[in-house]
């Protein structure tokens, strides 16, 4: 079924999103055994410390989002300092849209990064229904369903902004009728989606 798929559909363009086509990835979610022993993985890490107060629980947390993901961050003792000083529970726990965007600039050797990615894994590993992902296969699913369908009428620098992005999703719930699933299973859908038909070029 998924080579009958793939083969109807050429590389960059995508079935039209659908409840069966996000159904369909979800189930697929649940067979990569390597994804899953991660989330599951990271899952316990989180549950276990759930709030942002020590420095050593901070650091583990990070550091395991940084290897699981492949986040790219070489200084993950900076970036832990930096989610303690911005004492993010309270937000957290309110589902504050604009965390994400206050924990990912950090500043390293004098040079301020935005690690907007990893902000959203880790807010979204505390509270995955209200912190969606954001990715570049996400990135380019809503960028190409975007132009095709014209569901919202954002530009690309718009994803970088947390709050928006998530009332993009929304429009792009609302747009192809998936109102019925969770941000965490669109987010899914469109990540693996995204993976097949946008892969990156190493």
């Amino acid at each position: 079924k998924k080579i009958l798929q793939t083969e109807k559909t050429p590389k960059n363009n995508p079935l039209q999103p659908n409840k069966s086509q996000v159904n369909f990835y979800l189930r697929e979610w649940k067979t990569l055994k390597k994804y899953k022993m991660q989330e599951e993985s990271l899952n316990l890490l989180f549950n276990e410390w759930p709030e942002n107060k020590e420095l050593e629980q901070i650091l583990l947390k990070v550091s395991a989002l940084n290897d699981f993901y492949s986040t790219n961050i070489f200084d993950t003792y900076t970036v832990a300092k930096h989610i303690l000083k911005c004492n993010i529970d309270k937000d957290l726990s309110a589902g504050n849209e604009a965390l994400v965007n206050k924990i990912a600039p950090v500043t390293i050797n004098g040079k301020t990064r935005n690690f907007y990615s990893f902000a959203s894994k880790y807010c979204s590993h505390h509270k995955p229904e209200s912190y969606p992902i954001y990715d570049s296969y996400v990135d380019k699913m809503l960028m190409h369903f975007k132009k095709k369908d014209k569901y919202d009428a954002f530009v690309k620098p718009n994803l970088k902004e947390y709050q928006r992005f998530i009332e993009i999703i929304k429009n792009f719930q609302k747009h192809y009728n998936l109102e019925s699933f969770t941000l965490r299973e669109i987010d899914i859908y469109l990540w693996l989606a995204g993976k097949e038909y946008f892969p990156n070029n190493y």
